[in-house]
């Protein structure tokens, strides 16, 4: 006879993330460039989760609504309350999407979180409005999981419901109390207490052992996501993180260590082809010196080292202190061979293109440079911006006989960007 397979697949397989059709930061691009594996693997059955943050489907260039899939659950849901879309990812694979309007649970919360004290003790009582957004769209993910199981699925079916953060831990909570044939997956890509050491220019490897997570999380004022990280982390049924050294983290600050380190990789089909790289590589180098000449509207060798640096905003724990720091440095030394610019391609608190950079582009003009101008597009409070104080810092001011230029793009370059 043959041995039954230790490891089968599920029959379903739920994700659910905050990034899932909304492009904040790194988690984006682990799910999205795995999707096509998954989705050839499971088709239909491979379902993603996200907050419907967009509300107006057709400005998110992400998601293509399909009212005919699985069109009688979703009438179904819908009459249950739950407020959804579904229908695909616009990404290789296709697969499936829901997304939750989830702002109808804001008027419940109290009730939801005193729940969530009484059964598995999550101290909710200090989140801010940074805890609740996540910390409801979790739950109604979890509801929305909890409605497809009672209408397609069987007391036989294999699921397995994974969720990235602590930002989608009150799913794997909901789901533990109310739909327990689910095998819940919790993954973790960094501590929210790594990120606060970090963040606030302490030692962290260094010193791991010597940090308790209570005192900093009270210290740093993030109690209620550090209880939420921890108490997901004891209650699912496997905990994954990403690398050796998030895992020295997650036993240190949450307690446990995980089952499985699940490194991060990404498709074939995401690298171009070779031909395609070059011919590609070319046109942004091309494009990259006709933007930064039209900010400083001086002209710039056609030799110049271009050096992109990009990321999610935050500042020490990404290294931008250090990247700026670094080209100040090369703007002191009196023998720099080459002129150098240095981009900062990091989205921030922006209103939109700079109409003098427009103006600029379109009417070339190198008679009167511009010193001490920096970005492509308006920001809300540029005085504020760690950004741009750093480059002051630095006294790197974009004056012609620099050697270095520091251009900073705080948009997401989606092709709609101005």
């Amino acid at each position: 006879m043959m041995k039954e397979n230790p490891h089968p697949l599920p029959d379903y397989l739920f994700e659910t993330s905050w990034e899932v059709c909304n492009k904040v930061g790194g988690i984006y691009t682990v799910i999205s460039t795995k999707a096509l594996t998954l989705a050839t693997e499971f088709r239909d059955n491979y379902i993603l989760i996200g907050p419907d943050v967009w509300k107006e489907t057709h400005r998110n260039p992400e998601f293509l609504e399909d009212k005919f899939l699985y069109q009688a659950w979703r009438q179904k849901a819908e009459s249950e309350g739950l407020k959804i879309k579904v229908g695909r990812w616009n990404i290789a694979g296709n697969p499936v999407v829901i997304l939750v309007d989830f702002t109808q649970y804001f008027s419940q919360k109290d009730k939801i979180f005193a729940w969530l004290w009484e059964t598995y003790q999550l101290d909710s009582l200090t989140g801010g409005w940074d805890y609740i957004e996540p910390a409801l769209f979790g739950y109604a993910a979890g509801k929305i999981i909890e409605s497809f199981y009672n209408y397609y699925i069987s007391g036989t079916d294999r699921i397995v419901a994974q969720f990235h953060e602590w930002m989608t831990g009150t799913g794997i909570l909901y789901l533990k109390k109310n739909v327990p044939q689910a095998g819940t997956v919790f993954t973790t890509h960094a501590t929210v207490t790594g990120r606060s050491i970090a963040g606030n220019g302490l030692p962290l490897y260094r010193e791991l052992e010597g940090y308790d997570a209570g005192v900093i999380a009270r210290q740093f004022g993030f109690v209620a996501k550090h209880s939420l990280e921890r108490c997901t982390a004891q209650e699912a049924d496997s905990f994954t993180t990403v690398s050796e050294i998030t895992d020295r983290e997650c036993m240190q600050f949450l307690g446990k260590k995980v089952d499985v380190v699940t490194p991060n990789g990404f498709e074939d089909s995401f690298v171009p082809s070779r031909a395609d790289f070059y011919e590609k590589r070319a046109q942004s180098r091309v494009r990259l010196l006709e933007v930064s000449e039209a900010i400083l509207n001086q002209p710039l060798d056609k030799g110049s080292i271009l050096i992109v640096n990009s990321g999610r905003y935050e500042f020490r724990n990404k290294g931008l202190d250090l990247y700026i720091d670094a080209l100040g440095k090369l703007n002191k030394q009196p023998r720099l061979p080459q002129t150098m610019v240095g981009f900062i391609a990091i989205p921030a608190y922006q209103t939109g293109p700079s109409k003098k950079l427009q103006d600029r582009m379109a009417a070339r003009n190198f008679n009167e440079p511009v010193i001490s101008e920096y970005c492509t597009h308006e920001l809300h409070e540029p005085e504020n911006d760690a950004i741009l104080r750093r480059i002051k810092q630095n006294e790197l001011l974009n004056r012609p006989d620099d050697k270095v230029k520091i251009v900073f793009v705080p948009a997401y370059l989606n092709g709609s960007d101005g």
